[in-house]
């Protein structure tokens, strides 16, 4: 199973380093010395990592047969793919590789059917899993423990617990002071929150 670890991004320097936008949680063993990746797109690899370190918070690699800026330049945006054992799970016992993610059913605490993860986005402040309901529209829901209380592989689900809005079409607001039901009653509650 082939898994995407990192993108190569601009080069640094002249002898052939390229900065690297890590995607996986073990780029220490992903991407050290003597790794050979395949790449998307495929021609432009197998690539094998020559040297690899950080350098003001940014891994920098180094590829065997590119020794300059013009090569490292070339390999802008090259996704690198490492190969990995399907059963082989994350070292921490919270976490999962994607493919273990995807396809997964998503229910809330209390049974209700959310969707199904079609697809996990990795953005700097955290991971989204991609839902699609059954009406084909899609939710995004923040791959957080207050949310994600439960990943159970063995039943293929996802438990939630989703606060107010978040899966629904719109939130629930309710004003502490006044009976919703008065409010409707009277026809009248425009002009009530007009100046909240």
């Amino acid at each position: 199973m082939q898994l995407v670890v990192a993108r190569i991004g601009r080069a640094h320097g002249i002898k052939g380093e390229v900065t690297v936008e890590v995607r996986t949680d073990e780029p220490e063993l992903r991407l050290a010395p003597g790794a050979v990746l395949a790449t998307e797109p495929a021609s432009t690899g197998p690539l094998t990592i020559a040297t690899g370190h950080v350098h003001s918070g940014r891994l920098l690699l180094r590829f065997e047969g590119v020794s300059d800026r013009t090569g490292a330049e070339a390999l802008r945006n090259t996704l690198l793919i490492a190969e990995i054992d399907p059963e082989e799970l994350p070292e921490e016992e919270d976490e999962y590789y994607d493919h273990q993610l995807m396809d997964l059913d998503v229910v809330t605490k209390d049974g209700e059917e959310v969707g199904r993860i079609t697809e996990i986005s990795h953005l700097p402040s955290q991971d989204l899993f991609i839902v699609e309901r059954p009406d084909g529209s899609e939710v995004m829901i923040p791959f957080v423990e207050s949310i994600v209380v439960e990943i159970d592989l063995e039943e293929q689900r996802a438990v939630i617990d989703p606060p107010p809005g978040l899966i629904d079409d719109q939130a629930e607001i309710v004003s502490s002071k006044e009976d919703p039901s008065e409010e409707d009653a009277s026809g009248d509650d425009s002009s009530k929150d007009a100046d909240a």
